[in-house]
């Protein structure tokens, strides 16, 4: 909280340039239409947003807050996050603005193309491989979702994992991703907040990352490259046709 945050708190008065909550509405639902007061209460009780209050009780938002609830917004809607690991995000934007200048070292919520790459220490090349195998969207602007996937394809081609590799994984996270869609799509047609929906796809969404962390685990163990035991009735070092490389390249 800055220093002109607790002043205003202390004297019950608005800090310079705060704006109402129908303020912060108009103009951030333009770039994000499912934006209401309700979920900027609940983005509040979640303790992600402390906005200031008047001496008469309303809310009261600063410059610095309406740039806080884009990057909640934008990593929602973009990334898919759950708000555990956006709070996350946060409070290390916090930790390291509290160190005094520290919050260069935190990824930008966009980058241009080239500071994309240097981010992630990536050449031009592989990012235009991952954009045609559909890993990467080509956008004008790119976010911390797109910087995690391009280090990720750094890391893995340093096992000489490419791109074509990864089409396996995009199309499995793609069945996923409907899995979830058509488990939530009667709390999307209801009417009013859709906090329930982005609740249960976040929930959903973290149950299948769980489960399918397990079962490369497991495999992993039966093929004898884990330390864990094999799933019983399978012997150490069993392979399975549809798994590896194999599979994801199809020779």
């Amino acid at each position: 909280m800055t220093r002109e945050h607790q002043s205003a708190l202390a004297s019950g008065t608005p800090a310079r340039g705060s704006v109402s909550i129908g303020q912060v509405l108009d103009e951030l639902s333009p770039e994000f239409p499912d934006i209401s007061p309700s979920k900027i209460r609940f983005l509040e009780s979640e303790g992600l947003i402390q906005p200031l209050r008047s001496s008469s009780g309303y809310r009261r938002f600063s410059a610095a807050d309406i740039k806080r609830l884009r990057f909640i917004l934008t990593a929602q809607r973009d990334e898919y996050l759950p708000l555990r690991v956006i709070k996350e995000r946060l409070d290390a934007l916090d930790g390291a603005a509290a160190q005094g200048g520290g919050a260069s070292a935190v990824p930008p919520v966009a980058m241009t193309r080239s500071e994309l790459l240097a981010a992630a220490g990536a050449a031009e090349e592989l990012l235009a491989e991952l954009e045609d195998y559909g890993l990467i969207r080509r956008a004008r602007s790119y976010g911390t979702q797109t910087l995690s996937v391009l280090r990720s394809a750094v890391r893995l081609g340093e096992y000489g994992i490419q791109p074509r590799h990864l089409r396996v994984i995009k199309a499995a996270a793609d069945r996923e991703t409907a899995l979830v869609e058509q488990a939530v799509a009667p709390l999307t047609r209801q009417k009013g907040s859709r906090e329930p929906a982005l609740r249960a796809a976040q929930d959903l969404a973290g149950h299948i990352a769980s489960l399918h962390a397990t079962l490369v685990e497991d495999g992993l163990a039966e093929a004898g490259l884990a330390s864990q035991p094999p799933h019983p009735g399978r012997p150490p070092g069993e392979s399975r046709e549809a798994r590896g490389l194999r599979s994801a390249s199809g020779r």
